[in-house]
């Protein structure tokens, strides 16, 4: 891999399976193949079906990518594959450095322990060693504004003081490519500014960042490349407004195509 790239996707392909049943039989029959070493065939099975299929793209230092499509499209399939917390089916994702995720604030949180115990905990999970917490730890509480009330259990935090710590520890740890879903509109207005610079701030930086939203606003606005992808393939990978443009395109002709349905529909009614 490239020394400028910080992350590199390379066919991959993801597949599901629609039945439990059939899930963990299949579980079962793959396991056992691995550990004898034969090949799994690359032919869906009954109940099975592609999320992604032979998704190839590379992300440099310093780029910011922009991720759009429908729900369904297989966004958040990816996201997962690139964090690590799914193995891809075929194809292989390749990292340089930490990846760190702005997916789900505060998971991980412990309803019962304070605020300062959540914020070693949760950095641990993200990958910081306590020698580098205890670095952070200032600049983290400071930027959740949460001074007053860290020795508090967080069960008795508001919902908006629970996410701006989340977003507050994700941020402060200092991954090389971070990756985000749908984050910037947590918190209150002040804090949505704040967290707006400090994410232009990331991306000036020589991090690669990669974004999931269906605003087409903030993907334009902090993405230069972005990709779009329909029923787990992109579909187009092109300079953001371009492929905006494109999504766009598709979705008011699904629009025009539902009010052709709607009014065909009602002429049936009236005849």
């Amino acid at each position: 891999m490239d020394n400028n790239i910080a992350l590199q996707v390379d066919k991959v392909s993801k597949k599901f399976c629609k039945s439990l049943k059939y899930t963990l039989k299949y579980g079962l029959i793959d396991i056992s193949k691995s550990i004898f070493g034969i090949m799994e065939s690359d032919t869906l099975r009954p109940f099975e079906f592609w999320a992604l299929k032979n998704i190839s793209f590379n992300v440099k230092k310093g780029e910011s990518l922009g991720i759009i499509g429908i729900n369904g499209s297989g966004k958040s399939t990816l996201l997962k594959l690139l964090n690590g917390i799914l193995l891809p089916d075929e194809g292989e994702v390749k990292v340089r450095g930490k990846v760190g995720a702005l997916i789900a604030v505060g998971a991980g949180f412990h309803p019962m322990l304070t605020g300062r115990e959540n914020i070693y905990i949760n950095a641990t999970i993200l990958g910081l060693r306590k020698k580098e917490i205890d670095q952070q730890f200032n600049n983290i509480v400071e930027f959740a504004e949460i001074e007053d009330f860290l020795d508090t259990p967080v069960k008795n935090y508001s919902s908006g003081m629970y996410v701006r710590l989340g977003f507050s520890i994700a941020i402060h740890c200092l991954p090389d490519i971070l990756l985000v879903d749908e984050i910037l509109s947590v918190g209150d207005i002040n804090f949505q500014k704040k967290s707006i610079k400090r994410m232009q701030e990331i991306i000036n930086s020589d991090k690669a960042v990669i974004f999931v939203s269906h605003n087409m606003e903030t993907i334009l606005s902090f993405t230069k490349i972005a990709i779009y992808l329909k029923n787990g393939q992109i579909e187009t990978m092109d300079r953001t407004d371009k492929v905006v443009k494109r999504y766009l395109s598709d979705e008011n002709k699904k629009k025009n195509q539902h009010k052709k349905i709607s009014c065909l529909s009602d002429d049936e009614i009236n005849i």
